[in-house]
This record gives structure tokens, sequence and C-alpha cells, in this order.
């Protein structure tokens, strides 16, 4: 059951009509629980609070379904606002990127483009660019033109995901590089991945330490007490600087652990998505965490007012019927394959 319940989310999160429509009515369906606005002066606050707190932040400039160079030059130049705002307000906090919302599925040579520009004006603020791990069909190519970009640039890093079989391989290729491991929120094949989550968190156990005991940064993002519990032993056994690493987590999941590693002295950092393009990202969280399901049920139904919404159940029966026709899909493959 929660194996169907993942492929649900997932499948929602790559369905270009339910993006378009929820652009459309604004944050529903709960999204503002997780994400935290739909601009950047809407997330400076936040940002602030945080850093109060003893909390730093990467932000992610929410963007997908990019198909034409013109989408993706906006998005440059609003990344690029965004790393001018970090400065102006002197915020601790990086930025993640995406490349295929730069045009990897475009033009690679006009992807790597639009990451050097950001990349330069990141550098002339002494800001981190991290490259987050989009699905396996683009991963190598995410490799290749990382390496590319580190042969003039040493501010950027990206993501390596447990799941993955090779992510061992990889990371010792990136030994020497800021990376964040997570366990991976999409839905892959087994042939190249781990199914099970006792696999996944074997994995992201056996990295994490591995990353540790080398010399590179490290975000650990996880929200698993367990694996933060047994990373902290590992710690403390091993000597091992807390300068050289921080816990990540997604805003708005587990909060109260946000603040408890801070003041324990850790080094954290929120994950802090934004933007009007929300609803692929936060159906993906919605596939790793289905117990959020309640918050999006009550907030299709009702408003503020108590009184039934109508636009957001118009979003549900778009999104029943997406998955209507996922399932037949589904069936009829699962007919030809036996």
């Amino acid at each position: 059951m929660t194996s169907l319940t993942k492929d649900f989310f997932i499948g929602l999160s790559n369905n270009r009509l339910l993006n378009a429509n929820a652009k459309k009515w604004g944050f529903r369906l709960g999204a503002e629980k997780f994400v935290a606005g739909t601009t950047m002066e809407s997330v400076i606050d936040t940002l602030k609070e945080l850093n109060s707190r003893g909390i730093s932040g990467t932000l992610d400039n929410l963007g997908e379904f990019v198909s034409d160079k013109s989408e993706a030059s906006l998005a440059k130049t609003e990344i690029i606002r965004i790393l001018e705002k970090i400065n102006e307000y002197n915020l601790d906090c990086h930025v993640s990127v995406k490349l295929t919302q730069l045009g990897l599925d475009i033009d690679q040579e006009f992807c790597i483009g639009n990451m050097k520009e950001i990349l330069d004006t990141a550098d002339a603020y002494n800001i981190f660019i991290n490259i987050d791990m989009e699905k396996y069909i683009h991963y190598s190519k995410t490799l290749e033109i990382l390496k590319n970009l580190r042969n003039e640039y040493k501010n950027v890093g990206t993501v390596i995901q447990s799941y993955l079989y090779r992510a061992e391989k990889d990371l010792k290729q990136l030994r020497d590089v800021r990376l964040r491991l997570v366990k991976g929120a999409y839905k892959e094949s087994d042939e190249v991945a781990f199914y099970s989550k006792e696999e996944i968190d074997r994995n992201f156990i056996k990295l994490a330490k591995n990353r540790l005991l080398g010399d590179a940064f490290t975000s650990i993002a996880t929200h698993d007490h367990n694996i933060i519990e047994e990373l902290k032993g590992f710690v403390k056994k091993n000597n091992i600087s807390k300068d050289k690493f921080e816990f990540q987590m997604l805003y708005g999941f587990r909060t109260e652990m946000h603040d408890e590693l801070a003041e324990e002295g850790y080094n954290f950092c929120t994950y802090i998505p934004f933007g009007d393009d929300w609803f692929g990202y936060f159906m993906r969280r919605l596939a790793e965490r289905p117990q959020n399901m309640n918050l999006v049920v009550k907030d299709i139904i009702y408003g503020k007012n108590n009184k039934i919404k109508k636009e957001p159940i118009i979003l549900g029966t778009l999104a029943v019927t997406s998955v209507l026709v996922w399932k037949k899909k589904r069936n009829k493959k699962d007919k030809v394959i036996s």
C-alpha cells in the first residue's frame, strides 16, 4: 500500500495539466505549509527569522516543465536576482538550482551558459550554488556538467541520492566536492535503485559515514531521527568537527528538530522552496510522507470560513482523473508484461 501511495503522488507530480492549473489558483492543498511563498520578497522575513535562531537556509526557486529558452532565461535572471537579495540583506543562505529549469532538456551548452552566469554572480557574493539532482535520466549529464563547471568554479556542488546503486562509486569520484546527501524522491527502476526503505537507509548511513571521514563539507539531508542519532554518535566517537557538515531538512517538516539540532551546536540548514510552480515539488513531498495527506484533504474541502472551495475541488477532480488514466496505463503495461 505504501508503494502504491508513493506511485500515486509521483504520478501526479509529473502531470503537466495539474501543474498548470495549480499555478492559476495559487497555493492550495496545504502546500503553504511546505512551500515558503511565491516570491523572493515573501521569503526574506522567513530567512531572517531562521538566521536569528542560528539556522541557515538554501533557497529553491521552484520550476519544472521548462520547454523553451525564454523560460530558462527568465529562471536564470530570477536566480541571479535571488543572489543579489541574499547579498543585500546579508542572509546566511545558499541557493539550490535545477538544470532542467535552466534549459538542460533544450540545449546542454545553453544550460551551461546559464549556470556560468549564475556562478559568476554567486562567486562575487561568496555564495555557494548546489545543483539539485533530478530524475535518473538527467543523472549522468548533471555530473558531466558539474565536472565541466568545476574547472572554473569552486562554489558549486551537487546532490547524491542514496537509493542509487552507483552512489558509493560517485561519492568517491566527488570526494573533494561539497555535496548534499539525500535518500531520493523520484520513482526509479529497480535496475538502478534500491527499492526497500531498509536498503536505502542502510546505504544512506554508510555513505554519510564515509563522507564524514573525508575532508569535504557534507549536507546530511534526512528527517529520520534514528539516522541522525546514529550519525551524532559516529561524529562524537571519531572526533569529527561539526564544521565539516550540517544537518538539513525541508521547510515545514519536523520543525521542532531544526531548533533542537541548532541549539546542540550542529550546523543546521533548512531547504526552502518557493515560487508559483509548487505542485510537482509538493506531490513528491507527499510521496515521501503520505501521512501529510490529511492536511491536503482538509485544505481541498474547506476554506478558513468553513465553506467548501470550488477551485480546489476542480483540481481534485483533475487529480483523480489523472490517476485513473495512470492506473489504466499501468494495468495495460502489467498485462503486456505478464
